[in-house]
């Protein structure tokens, strides 16, 4: 007699495993939405605090929000404003000797009521340290001690049969994303500081790096729209295949690259009397001294073209700069 054969679970083909994947990131997505849409004058009191304080930011959390704390922390002190994780057992047991009473401080947590933050609360009341709530109950017992309150509460967590922390957390790291950088430019922080924060990181030199830092500034390959191919076809064997058509000014008007003088050469015979203004093109990309190299970079990928004519403020050609020498500086 034949065993009766163990139906087998189906498992999900790729098309419900993608299916599955893009709800949970649609219904994060939405509550980072909804958090955005009620975002009103309590955060504007926020930043105030923030940006009026004299000691450090203090920021904390219980498990998940624990976690999302200290990233928010890293993210305040990357960006110029000195920040720190404490956590709420550890501050009772001595740790509370980094808080003073010129702090403010950042508390994360959803249900608002958790003991070992209410324990830290208490002790930061009793240090006059000013609080800004980051809670998904806004009538909760952190809330009712809090100076500031923001609304970080989600319809759904992402995962709704276990519940576990994913829609909240998201939104508790979006709302600390929106205090650091609105912050930040309250500050006047800039890429300069950025850098000096950051001296060791790659970072840095796609923060600062200039297209002027990196392009051809000598012997530019340009030519005006009237002279012939035979001329070009110079420039772009000894220019890397890249030439700016200008006008009697330096203006930019078009520009000619290798794979135009390919196309034309499969076309006609007499290539090398064709006009150049009739093998250039006419709306070139371009970019500018100042642009950062790291967008210049993204365009010609975009595009997919080698090198940019660079223009200096009056619109003029003052040079060419390279994929190749853009990523030989690190700008990728």
């Amino acid at each position: 007699m034949r065993k009766p054969t163990r139906a087998t679970k189906q498992q999900p083909g790729s098309n419900q495993l993608v299916a599955r994947g893009k709800r949970v990131l649609d219904l994060e997505a939405s509550a980072v939405k909804r958090v955005a849409d009620r975002l009103g004058p309590e955060f504007a009191r926020a930043i105030e605090l923030l940006k009026t304080a004299e000691g450090r930011v203090i920021i904390s959390g219980v498990g998940k929000s624990g976690l999302i704390a200290r990233k928010i922390a890293a993210t305040f002190t990357s960006t110029g404003t000195p920040a720190s994780f404490l956590h709420p057992v550890d501050s009772l047991h001595g740790d509370l000797g980094r808080v003073s009473n010129k702090d403010v401080a950042i508390l994360l947590s959803k249900s608002g009521e958790s003991d070992e933050l209410f324990d830290l609360v208490t002790q930061l009341e009793r240090f006059g340290v000013q609080i800004i709530a980051l809670t998904g109950n806004p009538s909760s017992q952190l809330a009712r001690y809090a100076t500031v309150v923001l609304d970080a509460s989600v319809t759904h967590e992402a995962c709704a049969e276990t519940l576990a922390p994913t829609s909240s957390t998201t939104v508790a790291l979006a709302l600390g994303d929106a205090l650091a950088v609105t912050l930040l430019e309250e500050k006047g922080f800039s890429r300069d500081d950025f850098a000096m924060l950051h001296p060791r990181g790659a970072l840095p030199r796609k923060v600062l790096l200039r297209v002027a830092d990196v392009m051809l500034k000598d012997d530019l390959p340009t030519l005006t729209a009237d002279r012939p191919m035979r001329e070009c076809v110079v420039l772009l064997a000894e220019k890397r295949g890249t030439v700016a058509v200008v006008d009697k000014k330096g203006m930019l008007t078009g520009v000619i690259t290798s794979g135009d003088l390919t196309r034309l050469m499969e076309r006609t015979d007499t290539f090398l009397d064709t006009p150049v203004r009739d093998v250039m093109t006419r709306t070139p990309k371009s970019t500018t001294t100042e642009e950062l190299a790291s967008v210049a970079v993204s365009v010609m990928e975009r595009h997919g073209i080698m090198a940019l004519p660079v223009l200096d403020a009056g619109k003029k050609v003052v040079g060419i700069v390279h994929l190749h020498d853009l990523m030989k500086a690190g700008a990728v």
